[in-house]
């Protein structure tokens, strides 16, 4: 495989996982006890969950492989999934220790990156007190501000902010504005407080990205460990558990024959699908759900033309198709919510500044690259299961025949134009 590369990468789905000094160290120690009750994650030797709101959402996964940190440069899909599910495996020091993030980044040919959070993107906007919410998102700040400045010209990431009080949103930017670090604002497509991104109250969120001239990072989750109402996930989760429960009583396992995995599960364990699905489905179906229902049919881009709008972690190849289906439903079925909407969704989206996260495992980038060029961007999602290097991404685009430059822009020059970075090789 070919270790070299004429243009700068960009990674913008990127990870980080917050180690407990976020609670520990970095939060307000007023609020450190309830902190931990209102958002906290554990993973000890023989408990794994996250807490949101004093409420416990265990792992439904083996805890002894931590997707969410096991990919290691070199490691293939197919290392990951040989993994000895009966031994404890170390997280990848990267995820949560700039030094060997760098070192990693070298060896993945990434030379900059955006950087996303795990328990915090699962949970945060979840967290039902605003002051306590503000505080959190105060130590996330602060850390990942710590974090970035490992290397600066590297390193970037979106603020965290609680949207459950628009004046502490406002506060939180104004108090992080200085920062270099920050080029965008934290946004997880789901139900807030029974609130979707169509509901006028978010008015105030559009318009101080767009005003501030940030970019709304708006980075989809599974939702394993959230109550269904959110997003598309813990209701997957809820139907493959069912498929299990509903064979296992055809096998006469019954209601005590055990749940999920353990001794005693009787005809279960071969019908049980045995792994979450929601990692499959969800991400691009929220990402689905926030273009074409915030972005598009509530007009939010047609109101605040030059608000930034990146959207990682959810593909990219089911763009054509939206924008032909809204095409028609916009024409044949005007929209009209709170505001008069334009019925020409394809010409809005291409006025928009709005990028899409592509792999390089989607084979309809690699066939139609043109269509998508100048609105994708690469993202590896170490340090995740499914992560994969730049060396990788760059050879599958190169045997597909996508020419150097298309390939310039997908890798990082649409990026780093969205977030406002100078494009810079380190690698």
């Amino acid at each position: 495989m070919s270790r070299s590369k004429s243009f700068p990468v960009f990674d913008a789905n990127a990870h980080v996982v917050e180690p407990h000094e976020v609670w520990e160290r970095y939060l307000d120690s007023e609020y450190r006890t309830l902190g931990k009750h209102a958002l906290w994650r554990e993973h000890g030797d023989h408990d794994a969950y996250l807490k949101i709101n004093g409420r416990i959402f265990r792992d439904t996964s083996n805890p002894n492989i931590p997707r969410h940190a096991i990919w290691r440069p070199g490691m293939s899909w197919e290392d990951v999934g040989e993994l000895d599910p009966d031994v404890r495996h170390t997280p990848v020091a990267g995820a949560s220790d700039p030094k060997p993030r760098l070192a990693d980044m070298d060896a993945m040919g990434v030379d900059q990156a955006y950087l996303y959070p795990t328990w915090f993107g699962e949970g945060f906007h979840l967290v039902e007190d605003p002051d306590i919410a503000w505080a959190l998102a105060r130590a996330y700040n602060d850390w990942i501000t710590d974090f970035c400045s490992a290397a600066p010209k590297r390193l970037f990431a979106p603020a965290m902010v609680p949207l459950g009080n628009m004046d502490f949103m406002i506060a939180e930017l104004d108090r992080v504005a200085d920062r270099g670090c920050f080029r965008g604002v934290f946004i997880r497509p789901m139900f807030l407080e029974d609130r979707y991104f169509t509901h006028p109250y978010y008015e105030t969120l559009f318009a101080e990205i767009e005003r501030r001239g940030l970019v709304a990072s708006v980075h989809p989750s599974a939702g394993l460990w959230n109550p269904e109402w959110t997003s598309h996930g813990p209701f997957f989760e809820k139907i493959r558990k069912r498929l299990g429960d509903g064979y296992g009583s055809m096998g006469g396992g019954g209601p005590d024959a055990g749940g999920g995995g353990g001794p005693g599960m009787g005809f279960r364990s071969g019908m049980d699908i045995g792994h979450p699905i929601a990692s499959i489905l969800a991400p691009w179906l929220d990402n689905h759900m926030f273009v074409s229902a915030a972005l598009i049919g509530f007009g939010a881009i047609q109101r605040y033309p030059d608000m930034k709008v990146s959207l990682p972690h959810g593909k990219a190849s089911w763009m054509e198709e939206v924008l032909e289906k809204m095409e028609a439903s916009s024409r044949t079925l005007p929209l009209s919510y709170h505001y008069p909407i334009r019925t020409d969704p394809e010409v809005m989206w291409q006025e928009a500044s709005v990028l899409l996260g592509f792999d390089a495992e989607e084979r309809l980038v690699q066939a139609l690259p043109d269509v998508f060029r100048e609105k994708i961007t690469w993202g590896s999602r170490y340090p995740h299961q499914d992560t994969t290097s730049a060396w990788d991404a760059i050879a599958r685009l190169t045997d597909a025949g996508v020419e150097e430059g298309t390939q310039a822009r997908m890798f990082g020059g649409n990026a780093a134009a969205l977030f406002g970075i100078e494009a810079k090789a380190f690698v």
